[in-house]
Order: structure tokens, then sequence, then C-alpha cells
């Protein structure tokens, strides 16, 4: 699910995610992706994974199918029906094509069959994140909420939605990962700056006030609490 700052970062500042339970084939495609400049995070398996999707900006992923815990093919489908636009390149042994088109289908931007030739990974993800750069706007979209970040207009639908400089600073941090959970202790240290909990409920009267704003009057909920864990915004 990612979220730097910039709207269209250079490809060598791009941060990878590789889930990979072979830590032989997981070293080597870090330490290639690392040559080439990216910043790597490695995960020996599915449930890590997606942990990590779930609480990292991540602006590029690189899934191998058959994980511990959890396959490639069912975090995928779950990222993109969280909303998430994260590109990702799915890996495989069998490298038949109705496992091919099943990745696909599932919503991954690419796929490469093992053994595969690191090069060719690299220029892989390369793609993706030129991709992306070309795809990105200032504009984010979660259904039918979309965020202007440079105009700094926010609309539900055709609603216009007017927000305090707090309230805009919440909205596009929920926005730039959907689908992701976001505890009181991550909000504080994102949106206040904080890198301490200030021990007040400042958290949560930001979010009912911003919960009001964004679902008012609509049929279709977006901002959901997960009790005992934080919120997350996300399409249904």
């Amino acid at each position: 699910m990612v979220c730097k700052p910039s709207v269209s970062p250079k490809i060598a500042d791009m941060r990878v995610l590789v889930v990979e339970d072979d830590r032989k084939t997981a070293g080597f495609i870090q330490k290639a992706l690392k040559a080439e400049g990216f910043a790597v995070d490695v995960m020996p398996s599915g449930a890590d994974g997606l942990r990590a999707l779930e609480t990292t900006p991540f602006d590029a992923a690189v899934l191998d199918i058959m994980l511990p815990g959890r396959d490639g093919l069912s975090i995928v489908r779950q990222l993109r029906q969280a909303g998430s636009t994260l590109p990702i390149l799915l890996l495989s042994a069998r490298g038949d094509v109705n496992e091919r088109v099943e990745g696909l289908d599932a919503g991954a931007d690419d796929y490469m069959s093992k053994p595969f030739a690191l090069a060719e990974l690299i220029a892989r993800v390369r793609a993706l994140g030129r991709r992306t750069g070309e795809a990105k706007s200032n504009t984010l979209r979660v259904a039918d909420l979309s965020l202007d970040i440079i105009s700094r207009q926010a609309l539900r639908g055709s609603r216009s939605i007017a927000l305090s400089d707090r309230e805009f600073r919440l909205l596009e941090y929920l926005m730039r990962a959907p689908g992701r959970i976001c505890s009181r202790m991550m909000i504080i240290e994102k949106v206040w700056n904080y890198d301490f909990d200030p021990g007040s409920n400042v958290v949560d009267v930001y979010i009912r006030k911003l919960r009001e704003k964004v679902d008012a009057d609509a049929d279709t909920k977006l901002l959901h609490t997960v009790r005992g864990v934080g919120y997350t915004l996300r399409a249904p």
C-alpha cells in the first residue's frame, strides 16, 4: 500500500519490499537491488509481508507466490480490494500460463518465472517505478473521495469538504495508504510530529471530526475504527 511525500520520486529513491521465504534467493535479490540504489526490506513469510505492506510506505513489492502462512496471490487480492495501487512483481517457480494469468488477474503488475536473471528483475522493478511516477498526480483518491494535495481541496463525490490544516494532514496520511491500519501512535508521529504519546485523546477527537465531514450523509462509509488497534480509510 505507498506514501512518500514527493509526487514523483527518483527511481533510485524507491523503497522496495521483497517477500521471499528462500533465504538465498531473498539475499541475492536484496543485494542486487541495493547495488542499484534501491532501499530494500525483506520479509520471509506472507503474514510478515502483508503486515509490513499495511504499516510501512513502499514504492514497489516483489512477492513470491508460494509463501508460508499466506500466499502471494491472496496478498495481492487483499491489497487491491483495499484500494492499494502499489506496483507488484510476482515471482513463481512454476511459471505455467494459468498461474501467470491468475497472478495478473489478481492485480499484479508483472510476473517472472524462476529461475530468473537478476539484471532482468532489476529492469522490471525500475519499469514499475517509472510507470508509477508517470501515473502519479497531485490528487489522491479512495472510492469517491478525492484530495488535491496542491490546492488542498477535498471532495466526496461533488460535495466539497472544508478542512482545517490538521484535518487535511490527517486525511492525506490516511489516503496515501488506503486499507492500512494506522495506530494512534503512528498518527501522532506522522501528523503531529511527536515521537511520544502525549496521553490525550487528540487523535480520537480529530478522527471524529474527520468522519463527520468525510462520511456525512454518505451511504458508504470510508473511515473505520479497528477496535484496540487504530483507524483505517478504505474503499468498500
